[in-house]
Formats: structure tokens, sequence, C-alpha cells
């Protein structure tokens, strides 16, 4: 099998069935829908259980305690079939033709020991670009050098599956959110690429109560893996010193209320001193950080 669809889903059992037609639609059927339910208490499992009955694709569906949806990728990687893993979000879609695309895109770097994987532009249900890109028909670059590339914005990367599983995600406890960033920063740390396509084969219908909307929030109650995010940035992501002050001042604008400036200089592995500079300058100039 060469590909595994990935959903990790949790309470979306009303966004489900656009990404299921979408995929019983595709040209290319050498795919599975392996879906990992982070405990949902909807009617995910019965909607999963009719599409199963149905018997128009290869779905497996496996459900955990609710976890995180990061715990749900390593858990997703781990029992995957196909040799090439993407993440399609509960409330999202594929459009025609991506499954095939994807497939060709893989054979454009077969032999390489280079790459990661590939990626594809994301567009919004009107059919916007999300974010930017570049001018031509792909670029090769890694996750830590986007900004460069004009690669900006969310996109659709599908990797190889082993490269997932040689890099799980980090958990900690009665923590429930971690940025994909993380990994994907370590991937191209390591020197691996992906090769970017200029091509869109995802749609992305952002909800008010998802991860995206929701940033800060999600950033605010996991903090450990929030410093970590900024930590591994702030090592490996070839940002500027700008950046850095963003992410320390807005750790601590987040944080301001549980955490003691010396309990975030721990966290973060940095000079106290440097984080209330960080905070300073932000509330001097009045500004939001990039993050």
């Amino acid at each position: 099998m060469k590909v595994t669809i990935f959903t990790p889903t949790y309470n979306r059992a009303h966004t489900l069935e656009k990404l299921y037609r979408s995929l019983i639609e595709q040209e290319s059927q050498d795919f599975e829908w392996l879906l990992v339910d982070d405990g949902s208490t909807d009617n995910t499992q019965e909607l999963i259980e009719g599409f199963v009955n149905e018997n128009q694709l290869n779905i497996r569906y496996l459900k955990q305690e609710n976890s995180g949806k990061h715990v749900a990728i390593n858990r997703g990687a781990q029992n995957a079939k196909g040799r090439y893993f993407g993440i399609v979000d509960s409330d999202d879609w594929l459009l025609p033709g991506a499954v095939a695309k994807i497939i060709h895109g893989f054979s454009t770097i077969a032999g390489s020991s280079e790459f990661a994987g590939i990626s594809y532009n994301i567009v919004a249900p009107n059919g916007d670009l999300i974010g930017h890109t570049f001018e031509g028909a792909y670029v090769d670059a890694k996750s830590n050098e986007r900004e460069k590339y004009n690669i900006l914005g969310d996109k659709f990367e599908v990797f190889y599956t082993e490269i997932l599983k040689d890099f799980p995600f980090p958990t900690f406890p009665r923590e429930k959110f971690l940025t994909e960033t993380i990994v994907w920063t370590r991937i191209a740390h390591s020197g691996y690429k992906i090769r970017w396509f200029n091509e869109s084969t995802y749609v992305a219908d952002y909800q008010e109560d998802g991860l995206t909307e929701n940033q800060n929030r999600l950033n605010a109650s996991n903090p450990l893996g929030y410093a970590l995010r900024i930590k591994e940035q702030v090592e490996y992501g070839n940002i500027s010193l700008k950046q850095k002050m963003g992410y320390y001042s807005n750790y601590y604008y987040l944080l301001k209320d549980r955490k003691s400036l010396r309990e975030m200089a721990q966290d973060l592995n940095v000079s106290g001193l440097i984080i209330a500079l960080s905070a300073t300058i932000r509330r001097l100039l009045n500004k939001h950080p990039r993050i």
C-alpha cells in the first residue's frame, strides 16, 4: 500500500462526512484511511462504523483516551500500513486527484536519501490559497528554510512513514497539545529536505473551536510543550533576534499569572533577565510577536 491518509479526530462527527466523500472520489484508491479517535464523546465511532459498512474505502479506526493530537499522530505512525503518511484533519478534505499527486510526487524523489517527504499547498473552501508560495513547479528545502523560499502558511506535508516513526512527538504528563512544528524542525535539523510542490491538494476549513483558532490558549495550558517549541526554534529554526525576543515575551505574557520569572527561565533555559527585557520591549512597543 502506497499511502496512509491519517486523521486524528476529537468530537468531529459533524465534519467527517466531507473528508470521507472526498476520499471516495479519489482517482487512485491505493491508500488506507486510518483514524485515531482521541476520546470523542459524540457519535464518531458509530459514524465511522457506518462508513466501514459501506465498504467503499479501506478504513481502520483506533480509539484512545483523550491525550492530544500529537499522541494520536505517534500512534497513527506506528500503526500505518502505507509507505507515505499524510495528516488530514477531521474538519478538512482532499481535492480530486490528491492521492495520485502524492504518489507521483514521491516518484520524483525516489532513490534519494535527502528527503523526508513532499508537500502541497492548502486552499480555503472558497479556493483562495492559504499562506504564500513561490514561482515555479517546486522547491527543495528544509522545513526551517521556509521563510527563505516564501513557503509560508499551512502546507500539506506528506512524510515517509518510517521517518515519522524515527521522530516521535515528545509527551509531557497532563499536557495534551504539542505543535507539529517541533517534529518538523527536528527532521529539518537532521538534514532532511522536503520537496514543496506549487500545487494545491488540500482544503482547510478552520473551525472556531479548532487548534489553529485557539493557539494562545493551548500554549498557555501546555507550558512545557510550548517551552520546548521555543527552545528548539531558537536553537534550530534559523530565526532572528527579534523573533527570539518575540517568543520569550509571548511566553512571559501567557504564563505570567501561573509561573514566576525564575520558573520561566528554567523552562526556556535562558536568563530571566532576557525574558524580562523581551517583555518590556514588547510592552513599550505595544506589538505582538509573531508566533
